[in-house]
């Protein structure tokens, strides 16, 4: 079978690569992908409608088309796609809102009672203001809308706070994402990610993983997309994976369908793992980045029928002969200097074949660019150095060998992937 992948980061590296490892499949194509995807599947511009794309995968006849991002699916590229009788992964655009609006997402928790950090929305200024000044303890300040990960901001004091209220609904530093914002209770504990897949009413779990979100060592510095990830997260253990499975996943998946909004593909639930329990810090409604890079290298079984179960609404049927690999996984995110604030972009990349022939090692291309013969930076995640091992720290030595390899300038990488759960040795 052809199949078309929407995006162009490390996780749509990562899931071009597992997709590519399928007996099923005859050919990739990727829009617009990057040099790294370039190198296993054919990459092909992203027109400006989807109705475009759309009208293309039909005259390919592609039989699956899966999309990486969230804001395609927040603009009903599904939806398009079904319109035409093609089978796309992912969950639809009134599905996508669980992600797309943070409000949304905290009604559909009270209102189905999932556990997750007290919140008020405001649109005015003044009275998310007032209402920082009457709580009187940290928050954090949240963007409503998609805001690449980066619309979250701690408030851990009164003018924090403020001004991060300021920045979102004044300054517009979100754009249409902060026409609204949640600001919510400071929920403390380790994070967590649990990742399943969903048909609408059967839930498959992945194995655990944890994302490093700030931007410098011991979660210091700003909001990231993410600076690196490991797989397993031993934080996860298995009375919480149950506990997670009940008291969350599926009642959002059924709260959803009760509110007629079924949800088909990925459900990515952000965790805080707090002494009260595990709590729900943002829902995503698609494979996390870099999580995704940890944790496609450890699914031994082939990633397309299961894709295809969402969609056909058949997934139960596959659940027992998902298999996964003892190995554990380590990603290392290397960036331009100065992300998550502007930098630098076109900055020559060398030493990736060096990095690739480590034993274990996957270099996953995020924001990279192709300028005549070299590979140069073209975002601020540039690279998601992943590596396998027996064991977890096995796996982040062999992560930082690969980084080691590598080279651009002011390149900036976290130095402290795993410590969470290497503490825990």
């Amino acid at each position: 079978m052809k199949i078309l992948v929407i995006g162009q980061g490390g996780r749509e590296h990562a899931l071009v690569w597992k997709l590519a490892q399928s007996p099923l499949v005859e050919k990739i194509y990727c829009a617009p992908g990057n040099p790294g995807i370039a190198q296993i599947a054919e990459s092909i511009p992203m027109p400006a409608r989807f109705i475009e794309l759309a009208e293309w995968a039909v005259s390919e006849d592609i039989a699956l088309t899966v999309v990486g991002p969230e804001a395609p699916l927040a603009e009903g590229i599904v939806d398009t796609f079904r319109e035409r009788g093609l089978k796309a992964f992912g969950p639809d655009k009134r599905a996508a809102r669980l992600e797309a609006s943070k409000d949304f997402a905290k009604q559909l928790m009270v209102k189905n009672g999932i556990p997750t950090a007290a919140h008020r929305t405001f649109t005015d200024i003044e009275k998310a203001m007032a209402y920082i000044e009457d709580y009187n303890a940290p928050v954090f300040v949240k963007a409503d809308g998609l805001a690449a990960g980066k619309g979250v901001i701690p408030g851990r004091t009164f003018k924090e706070a403020l001004q991060a209220v300021k920045m979102i609904l004044v300054d517009k530093a979100f754009g249409d994402a902060g026409d609204s914002v949640v600001i919510e209770e400071e929920l403390i504990g380790e994070e967590a990610s649990f990742t399943v897949l969903t048909d609408g009413t059967y839930c498959l779990p992945f194995v655990s993983s944890q994302d490093h979100k700030m931007s410098h060592d011991g979660d210091t510095g700003k909001n990231t997309g993410g600076m690196g990830a490991y797989s397993p997260a031993p934080v996860i253990t298995p009375k919480l994976h149950d506990d997670v499975m009940q008291r969350i996943v599926y009642p959002t998946v059924k709260g959803m369908a009760d509110i007629g909004r079924p949800f088909k593909g990925v459900l990515y639930v952000g965790l805080m793992i707090t002494d009260a329990g595990p709590k729900v810090v943002e829902f995503n409604c698609r494979f996390g980045d870099p999580e995704a890079q940890v944790l496609f290298p450890r699914l031994k079984s082939d990633l397309v029928p299961l894709l295809i179960a969402c969609i056909d609404e058949t997934l139960e049927q596959h659940a027992a002969d998902v298999q996964w690999h003892d190995e554990a996984a380590a990603c290392v995110v290397m960036a331009s200097g100065g992300y998550p604030d502007p930098y630098q972009t076109g900055v020559v990349i060398t030493g990736l074949e060096d990095a690739d022939a480590i034993e274990g090692v996957n270099v996953f291309h995020a924001g990279t660019g192709q300028d005549s013969e070299n590979i140069v930076t073209d975002g601020g995640r540039v690279l998601g150095v992943t590596a396998v091992a027996g064991g977890l720290h096995d796996a982040i030595q062999r992560a930082y060998q690969g980084v080691s390899a590598i080279q651009f300038a002011d390149a900036h990488f976290r130095n402290d992937i795993g410590y969470r759960a290497l503490e825990r040795d």
